[in-house]
């Protein structure tokens, strides 16, 4: 049994808490790529440099490299290199985004319903992505546990799980939760209302939450206290499945990411964790993000927005494309998502629209694709920029990534080539013969009367 035939039911077996935990690969031969303009992100760019990759990791970064014995070659000369492509904001993956029966689900996990042979895993590779934050929808105030993936496509899932990534959780503010066109629609047809239907009750969800959450941690911290000073006989609480991944936001063990729009309702949120006494990891979408740059730059919050996205409803009109750099230049660490399958594939011309609007650096640019992004996950050691010793998640491009004419050539994962454009073209040419010729024998196949 794989998890390529039972995502779902496998993933259960896994622990409910904690990092994601790494599963055993196959070793990769080491690759040398030659003659690159590199763009480390956090470096600068390297002009005419080489990159081994060995092990699964960038082992040299410099000019003039010698191959390892059994090294691949590659001559990137005129070619850009730069990290792998991390989306902050994904659905990919996902059989199913939301469980909207309760306004609190903290229970459940995205990881369950995850599928590793999603096409669109494929095509995000073609991309030059490699990394996805994959998050429940935004249905419920306090909705599920999320995934952190690398995009090892034709990889069982549990391959595919980031090792080591810090847990998330997905929160959401706003229209979605509210849902005041469904609601008005179940209530004409004599259904009850779901709890909350405006954005004062959505306060009131989070602080009943975390009210329960912290007292459910006073109970399991005065039990621990009392085994540890050797008392007996002792019966510990009860496990709570929907508060357990709560109180690891109050320990600083789980972050949280929220769907969010308007400026007064990330206000809220921020002053709900002060009082709680936790960090809002990201805002996501966070369109108003700009009016309270000061406020998210304060609470120490980074933020995840869309490059050029607005006014496909009410709460998206305050919505501006400087949004990114305002909040940057404020020293929010920022990012570009995606939120769909389709934009994910061009993320990086989202980076490049910062450079237009804001003036942001290149480095500055391709932070918000690559390392910040690492940053807002907990991963920022082990992906995010071309340093040695960090994971070989790497592109090689046919030019400067952040224009409209160049391509994603090859994409690496842990030094494993999982896209590369060659091959992509060899496959198809190859998949055309076998239609032909399978078109051609039902031809010749005699009609049954």
């Amino acid at each position: 049994m794989t998890l390529r035939a039972f995502p779902a039911a496998l993933a259960l077996v896994a622990a409910t808490a904690g990092a994601q935990q790494p599963a055993a690969t196959a070793k990769v031969g080491p690759t040398l790529i030659k003659n690159a303009t590199v763009l480390t992100v956090t470096k600068g760019r390297l002009e005419n440099t080489d990159l081994l990759l060995q092990n699964g990791k960038i082992a040299q970064i410099g000019k003039n490299l010698s191959a390892p014995a059994g090294a691949t070659v590659i001559d990137a000369t005129g070619k850009y290199v730069m990290p792998g492509i991390i989306d902050p904001h994904s659905h990919s993956m996902a059989d199913a985004i939301n469980e909207g029966s309760l306004s609190v689900t903290s229970m459940v996990r995205i990881r369950d319903v995850l599928n590793p042979t999603d096409i669109n895993i494929y095509r995000q590779l073609a991309g030059g992505v490699t990394t996805i934050n994959v998050l429940h929808g935004s249905a419920n105030t306090i909705g599920g546990q999320n995934a952190v993936v690398k995009l090892k496509y034709g990889k069982d899932l549990d391959e595919m799980l980031f090792p080591g990534a810090t847990p998330g959780i997905k929160f959401a503010l706003g229209e979605n939760v509210t849902r005041k066109n469904s609601q008005q629609a179940a209530q004409a047809q004599g259904q009850p209302l779901r709890y909350p239907a405006t954005r004062m009750g959505q306060e009131e969800v989070l602080r009943d939450a975390f009210t329960r959450a912290r007292d459910y941690k006073a109970t399991w911290d005065d039990y621990n206290a009392r085994v540890a000073k050797g008392e007996k006989n002792l019966v510990p609480p009860e496990h709570d499945l929907e508060l357990d991944p709560l109180v690891e936001v109050l320990e600083g063990k789980r972050f949280v990411h929220a769907h969010s729009y308007r400026a007064d309702e990330m206000l809220m949120l921020l002053n709900i964790a002060k009082e709680f006494g936790f960090t809002v990891r990201t805002l996501q979408h966070g369109l108003e993000g700009y009016k309270i740059a000061s406020e998210i730059s304060q609470a120490g919050t980074g933020l995840s927005t869309f490059a050029d996205e607005w006014s496909y409803k009410i709460e998206a009109y305050d919505a501006i494309p400087y949004n990114t750099a305002i909040a940057m230049r404020h020293g929010v660490v920022t990012t570009v998502n995606s939120d769909s399958d389709e934009r994910a594939r061009r993320l990086n011309i989202d980076a490049a629209k910062m450079m237009r609007y804001g003036g942001l650096s290149e480095d500055s640019a391709l932070k918000t694709i690559t390392y910040n992004g690492a940053v807002q996950l907990g991963i920022e050691k082990k992906v995010g920029s071309i340093e040695t010793g960090k994971d070989a998640d790497v592109v090689i491009w046919s030019g400067n990534p952040l224009s409209v004419y160049s391509i994603a050539e090859t994409t690496f994962i842990d030094g494993e080539i999982f896209f590369d454009i060659k091959r992509d073209q060899a496959k198809r040419e190859e998949m055309a013969k076998e239609r032909a010729a399978l078109e051609a024998a039902d031809r010749r196949r005699p009609v049954v009367p």
